[in-house]
């Protein structure tokens, strides 16, 4: 722990820090190379045959570029109006995810936090579904606005979490903040469902919508989800070094210079900014947050400067993975995602309930 303290109190410029580990160029590389191999499963496997020998020839001729003639023509359209932005958007909500469970548990210094379990997925569905309910009726509120109200929503929900788990007792107790977010989730999910009941227009929408689903992905959905992870996903890494200080004790962070108020109320922000942008670009997509950080700690420790950027990669190539086997099991009907990912993260989870410890973290 003394080794700990000193190597956190040592300028951000000097050489790899003793007892914080940069991630290793090894381990960077088997992440970069798991996505890559996630990105071109999810590209090649379909109800339509493409060959690898085809993607190669559609990435270095994109349409726009130039028009495409000969056999391939159809193929290449496919690839790139369905599948490359399908299989580009579940990389991103997937990231977004893992992030995001892996700097809520950070900050709250808690293994069962997640986007999920702290409501903050159930105020995002709610705040996502009205503003797909208003923009029925209203030309001033359209999709656009879609990620502003579910992180709205996310942030709202994240926030009464934390003010009940403060209030019914002691704050180091790993189960209270997560009790607090279960009751949270269901008061505002019975909110969600009351205003889907009562717009029976917009029911279908909103329910497939809800079970998680990246069947009506385009470019322009990407563009729009881009910018909000690039913040997210920025601001959370700028804090990886804070992380594991508040690891170590809140004395710690005060020791840099640094409110210890402050970093749990930017990280929680830039999280729930995450969690937001993924809810309204793919749906409710559950335990993607518990899962791969969890899978990150058991195999390269915990480490905030290892586990946040290893939890982006591998989350990226899990939702890919998750999204490929979601249209492929029942083919040529789709399962939601949603279902592929509880299917994991719930024993997951209960495994981790088990064997978890505050102070592992």
């Amino acid at each position: 722990m003394t080794a700990v303290r000193d190597a956190l109190r040592r300028p951000a410029s000097t050489a790899p820090l003793p007892g914080l580990p940069r991630l290793p160029v090894l381990w960077a590389g088997a992440g970069v190379a798991i996505v890559a191999v996630a990105l071109t499963t999810g590209v090649l496997v379909g109800p339509v045959h493409v060959s690898l020998a085809t993607v190669g020839e559609a990435l270095l001729s994109p349409p726009f570029l130039r028009s495409q003639t000969g056999p391939e023509a159809g193929q290449v359209a496919i690839l790139w109006s369905i599948r490359f932005p399908r299989v580009a958007l579940g990389a991103l909500v997937g990231a977004l995810l893992a992030t995001a469970g892996a700097a809520y548990q950070g900050v709250f210094r808690n293994p069962l936090a997640d986007p999920y379990l702290l409501g903050a997925g159930a105020g995002a569905v709610l705040g996502a579904t009205l503003a797909i309910v208003l923009s029925r009726g209203s030309p001033l509120v359209g999709s656009s606005l879609i990620p502003v109200a579910a992180f709205a929503g996310a942030a709202v929900a994240v926030g009464a979490a934390y003010i009940l788990g403060r209030s019914l007792g002691d704050r180091r107790n790993p189960t209270t903040l997560v009790l607090a977010g279960v009751v949270i989730a269901a008061f505002l999910t019975a909110v969600q469902t009351y205003v889907q009941q009562s717009q029976t227009d917009s029911l279908r929408q909103v329910y497939s919508w809800i079970l998680g689903r990246l069947v009506t992905a385009g470019w322009d959905t990407t563009a729009t989800t881009l910018p909000y992870a690039v913040v997210g996903i920025g601001v959370v890494f700028a804090h990886r070094r804070l992380l594991d200080a508040l690891a170590v004790g809140e004395e710690e962070v005060t020791s840099l210079g640094v409110s210890p108020r402050r970093v749990r109320l930017v990280v929680v922000a830039a999280a729930t900014l995450c969690t937001g942008a993924a809810v309204a670009a793919a749906g409710a997509i559950g335990f993607v947050g518990i899962i791969v950080p969890h899978t990150v700690r058991l195999l390269l420790g915990t480490s905030y400067r290892v586990v946040l950027p290893m939890s982006t990669l591998l989350g990226a190539a899990f939702l890919v993975l998750a999204d490929t086997a979601a249209r492929t099991i029942a083919a040529p009907a789709e399962v939601p995602i949603a279902v592929i990912t509880a299917m994991v993260g719930a024993p997951f989870f209960l495994v981790v309930m088990r064997s978890s410890r505050v102070s592992e973290l």
